[in-house]
């Protein structure tokens, strides 16, 4: 699905999994001054590349924040198999608001809360006053695709290409409507974030019983009309499954104050961005920007390359 020009548009960044996406695909760069910089370079090509081809009108990155989420209280086994985040990634995602700044994107955090949470709630927030594009290097927001209203951008490969999620992708990837990825979840899990959903159903499995029966809850109180042995796996692994749905879906109420579209304008410093750009050290970017980083709406976007760059 193709973002049409002459639309008003808000982008919502998943700061948190892009940097680390940068900084697993990138080499460990550092700044002049010796303090470690490459996922901030991925990052930085990621915007630029952004800001030439498909200008957002309003933008907001949203970041996770340290503190326990209501997910956490909720389940005490939350992501608990993840590695602790490296300190040379730590001080970068510390940094990068700065960076978002300089771009014209106004970055956000709630302690409670995750970043799919805020992005869910501006997007629902701002639904039908701009075209919501939500950008991230994970699936969990596809719950959140609605046609004309909001769709997902995620990366196929590296941070170089990516691939839009309208309803009908999301359909063609999984035989299911967005809404009911929910379910789907919460019948197979999410290794990811430790959710454990109901062992022993597979995807194709969870596929087949959210097409018969729209819900977590009407497989249940349909849970007869099951084969013997899902029917087993389901009634033995009932509180599970109904705690992996209430973790998987996403918060579209988080008390972010009286914000409007307007406080998200996307106004790029320029000029603040050359002399940020010097301090890291980012002298390929620095020649990008040359002829400045947004592309006029009726122009080619420049995929010109050289040596060092991501795109």
């Amino acid at each position: 699905m193709q973002v049409m020009w002459g639309m008003k548009t808000l982008l919502l960044i998943d700061a948190n999994s892009i940097i680390h996406r940068c900084f697993h695909a990138l080499p460990k760069f550092t700044t002049p001054d010796g303090r470690p910089s490459g996922a901030l370079y991925g990052l930085t090509s990621v915007l630029i590349k952004i800001f030439r081809e498909t200008p957002p009108d309003y933008a907001a990155a949203l970041f996770d924040r340290p503190e326990p989420t209501f997910r956490d209280k909720m389940y005490k086994e939350y992501k608990a198999q993840r590695p602790p985040t490296e300190d040379i990634l730590i001080s970068q995602i510390i940094e990068a608001p700065k960076l978002f700044e300089k771009f014209g994107v106004k970055p956000l955090d709630k302690a409670g809360f995750e970043a799919d949470d805020l992005i869910a709630t501006l997007a629902e927030k701002f639904k039908n006053e701009a075209k919501v594009i939500i950008m991230t290097g994970d699936m969990d927001t596809l719950q959140m695709v609605t046609d004309g209203k909001i769709m997902v951008r995620t990366f196929k490969k590296g941070i170089s290409e990516t691939i839009d999620y309208d309803e009908a992708a999301v359909k063609n990837k999984y035989g299911l409507e967005p809404d009911q990825l929910i379910d789907y979840k919460a019948l197979v899990g999410d290794n990811s974030d430790n959710i454990k959903g109901v062992p022993g159903i597979g995807p194709k499995t969870a596929v087949g019983i959210i097409q018969k029966f729209g819900t977590l809850e009407n497989a249940y109180e349909n849970i007869d009309a099951l084969p013997e042995k899902v029917r087993e796996k389901l009634i033995v692994s009932k509180e599970q499954a109904e705690l992996s749905k209430k973790l998987v879906i996403l918060e579209k109420n988080v008390p972010l104050g009286d914000i409007k579209l307007e406080d998200l304008a996307a106004k790029i410093k320029q000029d603040e961005l050359k002399d940020y750009f010097g301090k890291l050290g980012f002298k390929t970017l620095l020649n990008r920007m040359e002829n400045g980083i947004v592309a006029d709406k009726s122009a080619n976007a420049d995929k010109s390359g050289s040596q060092g760059e991501i795109f």
